[in-house]
């Protein structure tokens, strides 16, 4: 009696509830309430795990088109703003006094790019990210190049030699700091990007499984019924399996559109779009390498040597589809693929072009002719310049870089919409299975009283 005072009612309750639903598994109505309670908690667990797989992958999905891409391509246009900004300074220095007001507003918007996209990047990044580490040492290092840009500009107008070598440093700083910094950015931005992709078309498999056993269960039950009444059917447990193999069905084409979306915006959007930012920022350092050799007026091999390895990497060594114009153009869909096919007959007409110039420079000692063969501001000679052919370069690259950007965002957007369509269809049917079983197997506990 003691013992039976010192229990706690609420464990005798289980015990005794326990006790009960075993010793119903031996009477044919506790047989089908044990089978109703079974089917029910198959049919919600599947819709559960279902709704919370397909929404994790909903997430990754949005972090892709919302998140993800956005910061990959933002890292990439801040490298090659801070390159183009370092070419045009180039530009601009070797106009001196003639300079354009379009070269140094090209020049000024490059740099306030390049800040403002850092700031974006910065406020939209987690502070564990490995990117703010960049992100920080980009904005720190943007400043100081700027002052040695204009200081190199200034002496440069007053006719000092000094200006030249203020240029040169300023140049090797971007090339040394902060390119290679945002290099490391668009490095941790491509690899975020990857895992939210790899995330959203992550296939349910576990989902797929337990809507399996469901089914499996819902046919044995089934089964079972029909050798012991000889009823063919069930209207509950026929709705309910329908119900079951609708959401599996539901599940298996939903996740397949939104796995081929998410590829086709990678194939003809992002993985092209990394391709052809190489592909441009390597056009920036050959032009820049061009205008410094010219700054530098034969005090240094340095920029012949830059410009020698860039066009290596452009056009490939010896095998032009090893270039890496050649990679942007295969990688490219159509029509950005005809847009870079220009670029590379633009490339070559601007090398024809350089070769000639450096001819005139180091053969016939003709530095003015040289000059004005690169780039020159007198209307009728401008076309034929290098400055020409490698503007209409890069203006190709940059109409090609919009189509994939287009085509990116037609493919993979609304794809996290889909699957909150897909998770929510799946729960619906999953819980109409549910009641349907129970209801079915709830008529035939109806003839047993």
């Amino acid at each position: 009696m003691a013992q039976t005072r010192g229990r706690k009612p609420g464990l005798l309750g289980v015990r005794a509830r326990t006790a009960a639903l075993a010793e119903s598994r031996h009477t044919a109505p506790g047989r089908l309430r044990l089978a109703s309670l079974l089917l029910a908690a198959l049919a919600v667990a599947f819709g559960a795990l279902t709704v919370w797989q397909v929404n994790s992958r909903a997430q990754a999905a949005d972090r892709v088109v919302s998140y993800s891409q956005p910061l990959s391509q933002a890292a990439a246009d801040i490298h090659r703003s801070l390159a183009d900004a370092d070419t045009t300074a180039a530009t601009g220095f070797l106009l001196a006094g003639a300079e354009p007001k379009a070269v140094r507003q090209r020049y000024e918007n490059d740099l306030a790019t390049a800040s403002r996209l850092i700031s974006q990047a910065a406020a939209r990044t987690t502070a564990s990210s490995p990117a703010q580490a960049w992100l920080s040492s980009l904005n720190q290092q943007i400043p100081v190049y700027a002052g040695l840009v204009e200081t190199a500009r200034a002496d440069n107008r007053l006719g000092f030699p000094l200006g030249g070598a203020y240029l040169r440093y300023a140049s090797q700083q971007m090339r040394d700091t902060l390119l290679p910094d945002a290099v490391k950015l668009a490095a941790a931005e491509d690899a975020a990007l990857a895992r939210d992709y790899a995330e959203a078309r992550a296939v349910p498999w576990a989902a797929y499984g337990l809507g399996l056993v469901a089914l499996v269960a819902l046919v044995r039950v089934q089964q079972v019924l029909f050798r012991r009444t000889n009823r063919v059917f069930n209207a509950g447990l026929v709705g309910a399996t329908l119900s079951v193999l609708a959401a599996l069905v539901w599940l298996a084409g939903g996740s397949l559109l939104v796995h081929d979306r998410l590829t086709e915006s990678e194939r003809d959007g992002s993985a092209p779009l990394r391709a052809l930012n190489t592909a441009r920022v390597d056009v920036l350092t050959a032009r820049l390498a061009e205008n410094l050799h010219l700054v530098a007026r034969g005090s240094s091999t340095m920029y012949a040597d830059l410009w020698a390895s860039t066009a290596k990497e452009l056009a490939g060594e010896g095998r032009p589809e090893d270039g890496v114009l050649a990679r942007a153009e295969q990688l490219a869909p159509r029509d950005a693929a005809t847009a870079v096919g220009r670029a590379r007959e633009q490339y070559a007409v601007w090398s024809a072009r350089h070769a000639a110039a450096i001819g005139k420079e180091t053969s016939d000692g003709d530095y003015q002719g040289a000059l004005d063969a690169t780039i020159t501001t007198r209307e009728a000679d401008v076309p034929n310049t290098s400055d020409a052919s490698f503007t209409a370069t890069d203006q190709q690259l940059e109409q090609a870089a919009q189509i994939e950007q287009a085509r990116f965002r037609a493919a993979a957007g609304g794809t996290g919409g889909l699957l909150d369509t897909l998770a929510v269809g799946v729960g619906v049917l999953a819980l109409l299975s549910a009641v349907s079983a129970v209801r079915g197997l709830g008529r035939r506990l109806a003839e047993y009283r």
